[in-house]
């Protein structure tokens, strides 16, 4: 009997969560204590594997672009245009849900995890830039200050590309650790229904039926901004920067995102997405070294959901965020959304990371959990769909256009 997809078992556990939540409604005594405790273990695992996560895979991440200085300017630019496609994605993410706060229905949630998270200080801007940066390497991992620990990676990370063949064996290292940081989450993730489950219960049992309605807002929200997003800034980008009718762009990449939406994957869409993009004449060479680069660190789709996710989150657990927590959101997303690791459940870790960043407690991952699978998908739709916008981009910029072969 073949075996369920992890997403298909957090979806089964979603399902049986909302149902046993409904028949222990008048048990929140027990629920509190024999089964919240379980996803309470699950989270703890999680938030044990965020540290080395976060650190191992930004690492590896500016390990494997070593060679981009080779590609000249094409690299160069398509970079710059990822990062500032993926700036707009953020601010769309915090700035939408924070208009509609109050609309939308939310999910009550306890603030007691809150204490176990970093707390995010009143500080100002500038406080707040003195603070990414650590007075010590040991300060950050034991307290969980992810802006720190990012700055950390960041370091170490460009250190050893540029010492050369001297850093050879701290590659090694780090690509080694970065591998059993994974298999690590694996492991985790492998407990993922019933974390999801057993946290998801007692929510379903203070709440009542009404979480559904939250979870569909929270969805409708979700997909509301991928589509701004690509009606805004992608049209805008294919139309002034590629010279090319955004109808004719979406159209042609129609085969693509019904694959990207189905298989949940970028990675498996990257030949639909470059023969789509072949077909509207962009040059071969260009495109597969565009849509190869764009498939490793271009990830719109997660940087929108992690803003969106926060201020939705925050709202539930009736935290009023700060600018500095907004800025710290926008950092921790931004950064999230070029290392998200290949491998199931790292969006969830990630998510842990810019939570912890902002104050916001981490139980809510699981709760988010839920529909992370139906959000993935669009995630996956928006990641290649920018990939694919800067691919014509990037090849008006080298030349005209091949023949369309629409």
């Amino acid at each position: 009997m073949k075996k369920l997809s992890l997403t298909t078992q957090i979806g089964i556990a979603l399902l049986l969560a909302v149902l046993a939540g409904v028949l222990l409604h008048n048990q929140a005594d027990f629920v509190n204590t024999y089964i919240k405790p379980i996803g309470i273990i699950f989270l703890n695992l999680l938030k044990f594997i965020v540290v080395p996560l976060v650190l191992f895979s930004i690492m590896a991440g500016i390990l494997s672009m070593n060679d981009i200085s080779k590609v000249g300017k094409l690299g160069l630019r398509a970079l710059l245009y990822f990062m500032t496609t993926t700036l707009f994605a953020v601010t769309l993410g915090l700035v939408v849900p924070s208009l509609l706060r109050g609309i939308l229905p939310t999910i009550r949630i306890s603030t007691e995890a809150a204490a176990e998270v970093v707390e995010t200080p009143h500080l100002s801007v500038m406080d707040q830039l003195v603070n990414m940066f650590p007075n010590n390497i040991l300060e950050p991992v034991s307290s969980m200050a992810m802006m720190q620990i990012i700055v950390i990676a960041l370091f170490f990370g460009i250190a050893m590309v540029h010492v050369g063949e001297k850093g050879e064996m701290a590659r090694k290292v780090t690509l080694s650790f970065n591998d059993v940081v994974g298999k690590i989450l694996e492991y985790i993730m492998a407990l993922a229904p019933i974390g999801v489950f057993c946290m998801l219960t007692p929510v379903v049992v203070e709440n009542g039926p009404a979480v559904l309605g939250s979870y569909a807002a929270l969805l409708a929200l979700a997909y509301f901004c991928f589509a701004l997003h690509a009606g805004v800034v992608y049209s805008s980008a294919v139309g002034l920067l590629g010279g090319l009718s955004p109808l004719k762009f979406f159209k042609g990449m129609q085969p693509a995102m019904l694959f990207a939406f189905s298989s949940d994957s970028s990675v498996a869409t990257l030949p639909y997405t470059m023969q789509c993009t072949e077909k509207m004449g962009v040059n071969k060479d260009i495109g597969r070294f565009v849509l190869s680069l764009g498939a490793t660190i271009n990830m719109d789709g997660v940087a929108i959901y992690l803003g969106v996710a926060s201020v939705f989150m925050a709202n539930c657990c009736g935290i009023d965020l700060t600018l500095s927590q907004y800025l710290a959101i926008a950092f921790a997303s931004t950064v999230a959304s070029i290392g998200t690791p290949g491998i199931p459940g790292g969006s969830l870790a990630l998510m842990a990371m810019v939570f912890a960043s902002a104050g916001i407690p981490v139980e809510c991952v699981a709760v988010a959990a839920g529909i992370d699978r139906l959000i993935d998908m669009g995630r996956t739709v928006m990641s290649i769909t920018g990939d694919a916008s800067c691919a014509v981009a990037m090849q008006r910029f080298a030349g005209s256009f091949d023949e369309p072969k629409l």
